[in-house]
């Protein structure tokens, strides 16, 4: 089966098509990402704004011409953080149903973290016992799911995220240490409130997914242009990631921007990003992460 699936975020739009046959992706077809940034302004003013739905409704229009060029049987998009919190997000859904045929996935916390979990571990052993966290670093919110295999067991999603907490800390450019420092305690105490010690404890490796992982990734290698190639599987250790948040967070955007690497369009949150996985690899004892390319959006195809 041919399966497109749009994954809907607070900071970006992307796409998967995949065959699919078995519970396994035999090929990925196409494979996009843009940034849209729905999920800006909604942490303060409740609501998604009619800018950042436009610049959704525009990367629709250009993925749905992809869709229909490769005869896609199934046809969905997830729609997380960004819209669960929104007092506009059923309105929206249903406009993204209306308007370009994608059958709309509300997730709930609980199938964002087994999904994400499916996609990040599914080409690993499923009889591999090793206690595996998989963090997915979102506009609003960061999911944290641990497990084995690939089943999860616990999960949590958390009010961090990388456009929610730089709309919070970060008001000037570039942000002061102390708004630096407010930011990282805040996520701090949520990530140990969130999961228990004996949880965190009991992790012996992380898989990273999503932007601020796969941008981290490209920042460390330099690569221009981006190649998912190499930033899949890249090992991003604790003092390397160090020195990426104080390089990013020495200069102002405009500067931040030429950084190799780092997408442009990305340049706005990459700070708060790379901090809140900082505070991921603190609270969980863990030394680096694995980068993965393989998220909601393989995990979608596969467990919608």
């Amino acid at each position: 089966m041919r399966v497109a699936v749009a994954d809907i975020g607070s900071n970006s739009t992307r796409l998967l098509i995949a065959d699919v046959e078995d519970g396994r992706v035999l090929d990925e077809i196409d494979r996009r990402s843009n940034v849209t940034r729905l999920g800006a302004g909604v942490d303060s003013n409740g609501a998604l704004s009619e800018e950042g739905m436009e610049r959704v409704y525009e990367t629709l229009a250009e993925y749905a011409e992809s869709i229909e060029s490769h005869s896609a049987d199934k046809r969905i998009a997830v729609l997380t953080s960004a819209v669960r919190d929104a007092s506009n997000g059923s309105e929206f859904a249903d406009t993204v149903k209306e308007r370009y045929g994608l059958e709309p996935h509300v997730l709930t916390g609980d199938d964002e973290a087994r999904l994400t979990f499916l996609g990040a571990t599914s080409e690993r052993d499923a009889e591999d016992h090793t206690p595996t966290l998989v963090v997915d670093i979102g506009g609003g919110s960061t999911e944290l799911v641990i497990g084995t295999g690939r089943s999860a067991d616990f999960h949590v999603s958390t009010q961090a995220g990388v456009v929610r907490q730089t709309e919070r800390h970060l008001h000037h450019d570039p942000p002061r240490e102390q708004e630096l420092g407010d930011l990282r305690g805040e996520v701090r105490a949520i990530f140990l409130e969130a999961v228990p010690e004996e949880r965190r404890r009991a992790v012996s490796q992380g898989i990273a997914v999503a932007g601020t992982a796969t941008q981290s990734a490209a920042i460390a290698q330099e690569l221009e242009p981006y190649d998912p190639a190499k930033a899949h599987g890249f090992l991003l250790d604790e003092p390397e990631a160090r020195e990426i948040l104080s390089r990013v967070a020495a200069v102002p955007l405009d500067e931040r921007r030429e950084i190799k690497g780092l997408d442009p369009a990305r340049a706005p949150t990459i700070v708060a990003g790379v901090a809140i996985l900082l505070e991921v690899l603190d609270a969980f004892g863990l030394e680096q992460v694995e980068v993965s390319e393989h998220d909601i959006l393989r995990g979608a195809a596969l467990g919608l």
